[in-house]
């Protein structure tokens, strides 16, 4: 079998529309320490001036004591954390998000690991083969401190 030839499908890393049954948890090996190059390099290239995010002065007299890892960042983050298990080569669109909370702060050393819970299952109705799968996304921080929940939509390929 020959992998460079167009007629032979590769095997995707992710999961296929039957393998996606509500109730599913799946804990994601991978984590990531976020650092300040991070935060500072993605709050400056969505175009966000925040000072919470870029200015240490400004932060160092918030609540906080110091910046905050730019919250779409740590969203970002564990969304990406669950492809590899989840979705790699399986999604044929992201249907949006219908709920994302940011319970505590980010900060820079953090390392966030992620998992996600299968909320709900069902093929589409107008598109065979496919289904739409709601999934829970939830960051926690090195200390198991919740940090994001996201609720997402993605329209997801059946097995072939």
């Amino acid at each position: 079998m020959d992998r460079n030839d167009p007629g032979v499908e590769a095997s995707p890393g992710g999961r296929w529309l039957e393998d996606l049954e509500a109730g599913l948890v799946v804990r994601h090996v991978v984590r990531r320490t976020i650092t300040e190059a991070d935060n500072v390099l993605f709050t400056c290239l969505s175009m966000n001036p925040q000072p919470l995010h870029l200015d240490a002065e400004f932060a160092a007299g918030t609540e906080f004591g110091q910046r905050l890892v730019n919250s779409l960042f740590t969203l970002a983050l564990v969304v990406g954390l669950s492809v590899q298990d989840m979705t790699l080569g399986t999604t044929v669109a992201n249907l949006g998000f219908g709920q994302v909370e940011f319970p505590r702060p980010v900060f820079h050393g953090d390392t966030v690991h992620a998992e996600t819970e299968v909320l709900s299952s069902r093929p589409s109705g107008s598109r065979p083969g496919q289904g739409v799968v709601t999934f829970e996304h939830r960051g926690y921080t090195q200390r198991d401190d919740l940090v994001v929940r996201a609720v997402r939509h993605a329209l997801m390929r059946g097995r072939p």
